[in-house]
């Protein structure tokens, strides 16, 4: 702060709250939240709040159990990590399963700021000493990771529209190299998942349709995991920070996927949009968490094979069929499409260009 009067001002304020109250407490969590929602972007290089519901939601389709160590690689201000406490504080009944928690919960975030303010969260959820750690989880290479490194389950919205460093696509597989923070977290992800652990993970609508080292990753994605669930998020779910569509994808390592359902989140009832004053509530997903367990397709759901997938050539960005609305995009998505179509259309280009130079070349030599 530059002001040292002001400064004296909030600690005399803070100084008043009793912590040992419960009542003050909670009030005062209460505020922390909503002071991390109006900070709108913890950077600049693609982080942004992600609403409480949608957190709450993924945690709770997710259910760590009491005793699984819970990870998020790209912690922000702790949003998934406090979602996860809370779901895990109502299975502990004893002094001892509350400090098992409070050790199952683990984070790491690049930078400063957030990093702060996030172990400012978990300590505000009685979490004695957060483990967060201060570091770029993109910066060790792939092949250091062991056993003991691994967790059961993964929760996490990565950076996307970030771009990384030469230095860090090095730690990566040659065939998986990108500049995509988003791409590079998703093999990290796959690689620190433990044989049946689970995964949940937002991402954009491009990295659904994106080919490339993108198919590559989809292709590792599906034979080393069930992608068993996309849930596809309308515009404005992150308003104001970005109108890019978003999905939440859920998967279990272990197995290889041979269907993926798919469920269209709607907008309620006589909204259009959201925004900051209208976000996005828990009690949305009840639509979803009543069809989770008794799967059928309706007019949100429908199921793909993976044959299918195959044959789209790991396309994931499949519309809802039942769907009779035509999708009027935005300018930001419609402008991501057009930008899709461009870059195919420079692909086919190089490749006309590589045959005809090799057509050449044989010419010549004849």
């Amino acid at each position: 702060m530059k002001s040292g009067t002001l400064m004296r001002q909030i600690i005399n304020k803070i100084n008043e709250i009793d912590f040992n109250s419960s009542e003050d407490r909670h009030l005062f969590n209460d505020f922390y939240e909503t002071f991390l929602k109006d900070l709108q972007s913890a950077g600049n290089a693609g982080e942004f709040y992600t609403p409480r519901a949608v957190t709450q939601f993924m945690i709770d389709m997710t259910n760590p159990r009491l005793g699984e160590k819970v990870l998020d690689p790209a912690t922000g201000t702790g949003g998934f990590l406090k979602s996860s406490i809370e779901h895990l504080m109502k299975q502990a009944n004893t002094a001892e399963e509350r400090k098992l928690v409070q050790k199952s919960i683990l984070g790491t975030e690049k930078k400063q700021l957030p990093h702060v303010l996030a172990v400012t969260n978990l300590i505000l959820h009685d979490v004695d000493t957060p483990n967060i750690r201060h570091d770029n989880s993109l910066s060790r290479p792939i092949r250091d990771y062991s056993l003991k490194d691994k967790v059961d389950v993964i929760a996490t919205n990565p950076p996307f529209g970030g771009t990384e460093e030469d230095g860090i696509q090095a730690n990566f597989p040659t065939s998986f190299r990108t500049k995509e923070t988003a791409d590079l977290f998703m093999i990290l992800i796959m690689t620190l998942l433990k044989e049946n652990g689970r995964g949940t993970v937002v991402l954009p609508d491009g990295f659904l349709f994106g080919e490339g080292v993108k198919t590559r990753i989809k292709k590792k994605l599906l034979e080393e995991c069930n992608l068993h669930t996309i849930v596809r998020l309308p515009n404005g779910v992150f308003s104001p920070y970005t109108g890019i569509r978003t999905n939440i994808l859920f998967f279990t390592k272990g197995e290889s996927t041979k269907e993926i359902w798919y469920f269209d989140h709607p907008y309620p009832s006589g909204q259009k949009s959201y925004s900051k004053t209208k976000p996005i509530r828990i009690e949305e997903f009840d639509l979803e968490k009543k069809w989770w367990d008794n799967r059928e397709e309706n007019q949100y759901a429908w199921k793909v094979t993976i044959e299918d997938i195959q044959s789209k050539d790991y396309n994931l960005d499949i519309k809802n069929p039942h769907s009779e609305d035509e999708e009027l995009l935005d300018p930001e998505e419609a402008l991501q499409n057009y930008l899709k179509s461009l870059e195919q259309v420079n692909q086919v280009k190089q490749t006309l260009i590589e045959e005809l130079s090799l057509i050449l070349k044989e010419g010549s030599k004849v």
